[in-house]
């Protein structure tokens, strides 16, 4: 699975006359090795105190296609400075004044600051050290959301199929994704993807069935059901290659239950979610979460609350195998319902948790934000229950989800990031509304 890497251009911006210019070489490349020292691309563009300096390093920055840009301030600087940078290179900016009580940078990133804000180009500001610390976290979050939103814009998203009849809050609205999140959405053909699947070689799909299957802890499902769900992963999977999908969504409900739960499973396992229900919305919340946390996510609806004021949220039995509590757990079984096909039914494994749901707006896209501890459970409903724990009351958090028009599908992804998802939704613009409760 591809992990979601900050690629930064790093410049330091000052003007010859003021004091602290000729620490500017130094504070860029002091930067420059704590970001690679995080894992992040770095491109050291060095000091920048005049309007070809900056020019230059903008058109660096550009042919580098780094995902944002950090300004470290050695001194008070003209504004322009990192205005005619930003015409080279368009991006998010994180600014980064050094302390200095006779240099100014403080000052030049406020004025900068003012500016930028009027010119609605988004950006963030810290003022501290170059180091390590709690500043430095909240500077990894601001680009880990860059890097996302540089990712998004690019991605492509496969619909096969129809979202379901009798559940709107699903439905796309192409442009305004593109608009606002990024993605585009690819159609897909469903009947060429079920020709394709029974054009499966056999020997290949039965081969596919005996390796998932020793993989989990039972198999209930005859080996006709998992060999058809071999095929059709086999199918999808060449769609997912030819059209270079980041993430796709089917509409399985209710004809085609069962027949691409595994399927999902399996993807999701190569970096590819494979969202339910014909619902573009989730499959691009799923990505969102995936290339934010490095691992699959669960798809899920949000349940009943049970006594102690835990929420269930689960499908039908579409997840990755590695989001099981173990593999004993694991059951080869019918989807529910329908009593047909194959789905991986387990209990969620416990840890942190974030939640997102993510449905058209008038105008644009709102993203709900949860953050929760998922605990261990059993098996209360046939698919993969995930039982998360909030600090918010059930009570209230139903209410706010009826509050703000939120939709049922929640998607899960282990780790905590609510931080980096609103820092990505101050990145979008104004027509990403983020809601929390």
């Amino acid at each position: 699975m591809t992990k979601l890497i900050p690629r930064i251009a790093v410049a330091s911006l000052s003007s010859p006359l003021e004091v602290g210019a000729d620490r500017a070489p130094k504070l860029a490349a002091d930067l420059t090795g704590l970001l690679e020292s995080r894992g992040c691309e770095v491109l050291n563009l060095g000091p920048v105190g005049n309007p070809d300096q900056a020019v230059a390093a903008g058109r660096k920055a550009a042919e580098a296609h780094v995902h944002a840009v950090i300004l470290t301030v050695a001194s008070w600087f003209e504004d322009y400075l990192a205005l005619d940078l930003l015409e080279e290179c368009p991006l998010p900016v994180l600014l980064w004044p050094a302390p200095g009580m006779e240099t100014g940078a403080l000052c030049g990133a406020q004025q900068l600051t003012c500016y930028l804000k009027q010119l609605e180009i988004p950006y963030h500001s810290i003022f501290a050290a170059v180091e390590e610390g709690e500043d430095f976290a909240s500077t990894m979050e601001f680009l880990h959301a860059a890097a996302l939103r540089y990712r998004l814009r690019r991605a492509r998203i496969g619909h096969a199929g129809h979202r379901v009849a009798g559940m709107t809050e699903v439905a796309v609205n192409e442009m305004a994704l593109k608009k606002t999140v990024g993605p585009r959405v690819v159609p897909l053909d469903m009947p060429e993807l079920l020709a394709r699947a029974q054009k499966t070689p056999e020997d290949h799909a039965i081969e596919l069935w005996r390796k998932v299957t020793g993989r989990a802890g039972a198999c209930r499902v005859s080996d006709a059901d998992g060999i058809d769900s071999m095929k059709v992963y086999g199918a999808i999977k060449k769609l997912v290659h030819e059209h270079r999908l980041d993430a796709l969504t089917i509409g399985c409900y209710p004809h085609f239950m069962g027949r691409v739960c595994l399927a999902a499973s399996l993807l999701a396992d190569e970096g590819v979610p494979l969202g339910c229900e014909g619902d573009v919305n989730g499959a691009v919340g799923q990505l969102v979460l995936q290339l934010l946390t490095g691992q699959p996510t669960h798809n899920t609806d949000w349940l009943d609350p049970l006594p102690d004021g835990s929420v269930v949220f689960t499908h039908c039995g579409s997840g990755s195998f590695s989001l099981a509590e173990s593999k004993n757990k694991i059951t080869l079984a019918s989807v529910r319902l329908m009593g047909q096909g194959t789905c991986a039914l387990f209990p969620a494994r416990p840890g942190p948790v974030t939640l997102i749901n993510l449905v058209p707006s008038g105008r644009g896209y709102q993203c709900a934000l949860l953050e929760g501890q998922a605990v261990q459970t059993e098996m209360v409903f046939p698919g993969n229950p995930l039982r998360v724990k909030f600090d918010h009351s059930a009570a209230h958090l139903i209410q706010w989800i009826h509050d703000e028009g939120i939709g049922h599908h929640w998607m899960a992804g282990y780790s905590h990031q609510a931080p980096a998802i609103r820092h990505w939704a101050r990145l979008a613009g104004s027509d990403l509304v983020l809601t929390e409760p």
